[in-house]
């Protein structure tokens, strides 16, 4: 109790609000521009942290992590270009409901959705930290393997309408995974003498490249055509009824972002898709989705915003990171002389409740940023089509430069776009491919792992209970598409005999 005291004295001077907020700021706008990640900026603000004092810096880059996860949503909203990797599930409704005129809706419905999922983790931080770091710590290569294979069986629904389409986009994306070294043997595979491709293509180039470079060519095909812009009068923040349209879907969401976040190295663009899926899958009447249903932004982004409180409980606890961005923060950490862990827990309790109380205020800063800026940011729509997405084009060019300054990774922004603008005309989604992407090097890689623990005897997979759980869950996910397509069937006999009859 005298800890989180004096966390909360220290929040009362001014400079220390004002880092936050300005940590919230720069997170919203860093998080905006395609590619440009929270990941990215807590990387370029680390040196100049380490004059600051320990409290004000962490809470600097606590803030800047939460507020960019939100920031992502705007861009895949409004441009169809995910400003962040776990944006990418929002883009699937969020762009359809901008094209109609609800840019302000669907704003609002993502920082509703962000700000409950971001407190929701952050009491969880605060409430279950040693218990859910327990948890984390007994996840090793063979608990990865099986969850990742749980994620791969949610393909088939994920998007679209067709799950044979899902099934062979996933598939090219879990191909496009083994590029590179196999960091079991040290060969190169399908690199074709580029070394560059030794280390694997990152799908955050070919994420941009999907989205963004896609719906690049797919309005110049349009320029003819005119284009639609928001009506200002429908530019509206969603009501009540929204709000509990919306609310299981968010609730659901929280759960799976604050357990998908615990995991080490998982971070929230995991959380967003399969959030995006089961708030689908969930749905009663499936076939807004895609096309403009505000429970396919608020499943995913409750997801990866409940995803980041969670990632900071094995940073804390265990010192593995939970994400790429909570791996930056354990740097700082460690830069400032503080030792993550149990010590973290027993010699700097006030710093632990001073994250707590950044991320905290961090949550509702941007919230207040989300709604008080939602019309302003659903002008973008008016900017000419000319002017907007030669724009769009060149941010999502210096995103994928801009994360390990190679110009290969431009070539695969560019390769991607040409690729989903094909896909897209013959009605492939860009959902299971990047899913495919993220899952396939996990998969793998636990897998070969798994095995050598194992001296290559599969049964030892069915001696480690969490295993058998999540191959439980492969089963179900799989097996529940033909269980409610003979229902389906099964109601539409029972319909056409009682009209018969």
């Amino acid at each position: 109790m005298n800890a989180f005291l004096t966390a909360l004295v220290a929040f009362s001077d001014p400079y220390l609000i004002t880092v936050i907020l300005i940590g919230t700021i720069g997170g919203v706008l860093v998080g905006a521009m395609p590619g440009l990640s929270s990941t990215m900026a807590t990387a370029l603000l680390l040196p100049f942290t380490l004059t600051m004092d320990p409290i004000p810096a962490i809470s600097l880059l606590s803030a800047l992590y939460c507020a960019g996860t939100f920031g992502g949503s705007i861009t895949a909203i409004l441009v169809n270009a995910p400003g962040a990797p776990p944006a990418a599930a929002t883009a699937f409704d969020g762009y359809p409901l901008a094209q109609r005129g609800q840019a302000g809706m669907a704003l609002g419905m993502a920082a509703v959705s962000s700000v409950i999922g971001g407190i929701f983790s952050v009491v969880v931080l605060i409430v279950a930290a040693p218990l859910l770091s327990r948890v984390a710590y007994n996840f090793g290569p063979p608990e990865y393997f099986a969850l990742s294979l749980f994620g791969l069986s949610m393909l088939a629904t994920i998007s679209g309408e067709s799950a044979l389409k899902n099934l062979i986009g996933g598939a090219f994306g879990v191909l496009l995974a083994t590029i590179g070294m196999d960091f079991t043997t040290g060969v190169d595979r399908f690199t074709f003498g580029y070394w560059e491709l030794s280390e694997g293509i990152h799908f955050i180039p070919v994420m941009i490249g999907l989205f963004a470079g896609c719906e690049f060519l797919t309005q110049a095909s349009k320029l003819k055509e005119g284009r639609v812009r928001a009506i200002f009068d429908a530019v509206k923040l969603p009501g009540w009824a929204d709000f509990k349209h919306c609310f299981g879907t968010i609730c659901r969401s929280c759960g799976i972002g604050s357990f998908i976040g615990l995991l080490p190295a998982e971070g929230g663009t995991v959380a967003a898709m399969i959030g995006y899926n089961e708030a689908k899958r969930w749905a009663k009447d499936k076939s807004q989705f895609g096309k403009g249903d505000l429970r396919g932004i608020a499943g995913p982004e409750a997801a990866n915003n409940a995803a980041t409180g969670a990632a900071m409980v094995p940073t804390l606890a265990l010192g593995i990171p939970g994400s790429a961005t909570t791996a930056i923060i354990l740097g700082a950490l460690l830069a400032h002389g503080l030792r993550p862990g149990p010590h973290l827990f027993t010699e700097t309790p006030t710093l632990l409740y001073a994250i707590f109380l950044s991320m905290l205020i961090a949550n509702f800063a941007f919230a207040a940023f989300g709604f008080a800026g939602a019309k302003l940011f659903a002008r973008v729509t008016l900017i000419p089509t000319e002017f907007l997405w030669p724009a769009v084009f060149v941010l999502a060019s210096i995103g994928a430069y801009a994360m390990d300054q190679s110009i290969m990774d431009v070539w695969i922004m560019v390769l991607a776009g040409l690729f989903g603008f094909v896909l897209k005309r013959y009605g492939f989604s860009a959902a299971p491919i990047i899913m495919g992407l993220i899952l396939g090097e996990l998969v793998e890689n636990s897998l070969k792992q798994s095995l050598i623990i194992f001296d290559h005897n599969w049964f030892h997979f069915l001696e480690r209970p969490i295993v058998v759980t999540f191959l439980v869950l492969t089963l179900t996910s799989m097996i529940w598409p033909l269980v409610t397509l003979f229902r389906t069937k099964r109601q539409e006999r029972k319909a056409a005999d009682a009209v018969q009859s």
